[in-house]
């Protein structure tokens, strides 16, 4: 009888433990959701109130006509849409050639990919705005996007991925006479859909919230991204807080999204994921 009351009080404190993280984790965002409908008198008032004493929609009417927080937002789907589907498409195509392909310097030219990840991004900035300048990039979406369309995590997560794939399909396609970039498209790319769901997110989540480079190689409103809209509309709405709350649950809102649509996929490649080989 001791053994099991001890049992049941370990298991009540752990979830008692996992309780109090989750509210430790969400109240931030409770706060943020709650100051979003507030009036601007509301959000600085002792006490501090959790729920608004009067909602206010109006919020997310103003910041849209008023700041018009649709440009930036819809500079942000498409510029991270676009690092999304380059990310999906080189990275997966480098992956399988990693993956399933033999040739000299194989070993070598994966060990450099991986290197890449080990690189800060503040040690590149200033190279890479160089290059952009060079192009004649600077304030255009190419800079926002190119150099972003590939990552050597998202070619490691696919190489090894791919390495669950059977070659018996591919070595059946190639006597059936199907091209390799048939072979990839129609029988290698369907079966990597939890691979391709796990990139996306990842790759979602990491430019949309990309803020220091757009900040760089932008000089107008006219491409820059949700990130740099909301830390402009703090310098010109420095006390509006219900305003600037209504913005950040706009820009947290996709990411929100993406993950309950995709999450399934997403925990089906973190449990095919094999070591390294």
């Amino acid at each position: 009888m001791t053994v099991k009351l001890k049992r049941g009080a370990r298991i009540v404190g752990f979830y008692a433990a996992l309780t109090a993280g989750l509210v430790i984790f969400l109240l931030p965002v409770l706060w943020m959701v709650s100051t979003s409908f507030m009036r601007r008198a509301d959000v600085l008032s002792s006490p501090v109130k959790l729920l608004p004493p009067v909602w206010r929609p109006q919020n997310y009417r103003e910041i849209f006509l008023d700041f018009n927080l649709g440009h930036y937002f819809l500079n942000s789907i498409f510029v991270t849409g676009s690092i999304v589907v380059l990310n999906v498409l080189f990275c997966s195509m480098v992956g399988y050639s990693l993956a399933k392909f033999d040739f000299p310097g194989k070993k070598l030219v994966f060990g450099f990919i991986l290197s890449t990840i080990m690189v800060p991004f503040a040690a590149i900035l200033i190279p890479l705005y160089l290059i952009i300048r060079e192009f004649d990039w600077v304030n255009t979406y190419q800079a926002l996007i190119v150099p972003f369309s590939m990552s050597g995590l998202g070619i490691f997560l696919m190489r090894q991925f791919m390495f669950s794939i059977p070659d018996d399909y591919i070595d059946a396609a190639r006597v059936d006479g199907a091209t390799e970039f048939g072979i990839f498209f129609r029988i290698v790319l369907p079966l990597c859909g939890p691979a391709l769901s796990t990139l996306a997110i990842l790759t979602f989540v990491t430019y949309w919230d990309e803020f220091l480079w757009p900040l760089v190689v932008t000089t107008t409103d006219d491409y820059r991204p949700l990130t740099v809209g909301l830390a402009k509309f703090l310098e010109q709405y420095q006390t509006q807080w219900n305003l600037l709350m209504a913005g950040a649950v706009v820009a947290a809102l996709p990411v929100v999204l993406l993950f309950l649509v995709l999450q399934r996929k997403f925990f089906q490649a973190m449990g095919g994921l094999s070591g390294l080989k």
